[in-house]
């Protein structure tokens, strides 16, 4: 891996595990199993480490998917610029990146 990636790869682990480190979404399908579930899907979410080549061919740890009591729940991590109005010219630098993650169930992807 790169030094850029590396350091992406970083970032999107950090936002994992503290979701106050960017901007957390949650899709209505999510919502709809409930809060309990829901913490417990943040919580499985901030533990995973199952990034492989297939869900994760650029190394950036920026999307993954898990089971939990039987639903199917990706992640998936996005880079903005820091007014939310396009892409983020370069993920590797938070001061110009907003970072954030959509927790949804499969079937919404």
């Amino acid at each position: 891996m790169n030094g850029q990636k590396e350091i992406i790869c970083f970032l999107n682990d950090e936002l994992r595990r503290d979701l106050t480190r960017g901007a957390a979404f949650m899709t209505p399908g999510v919502a709809a199993l409930g809060p309990d579930l829901a913490e417990r899907i943040f919580d499985a979410i901030t533990l995973y480490d199952d990034f492989c080549k297939d869900s994760d061919p650029y190394g950036e740890h920026d999307f993954g998917s898990l089971k939990i009591e039987g639903h199917t729940i990706f992640f998936k991590i996005d880079y903005f610029s820091k007014d939310m109005t396009m892409g983020s010219p370069d993920p590797s630098d938070p001061s110009v990146t907003e970072r954030i993650i959509t927790i949804m169930l499969a079937d919404e992807y």
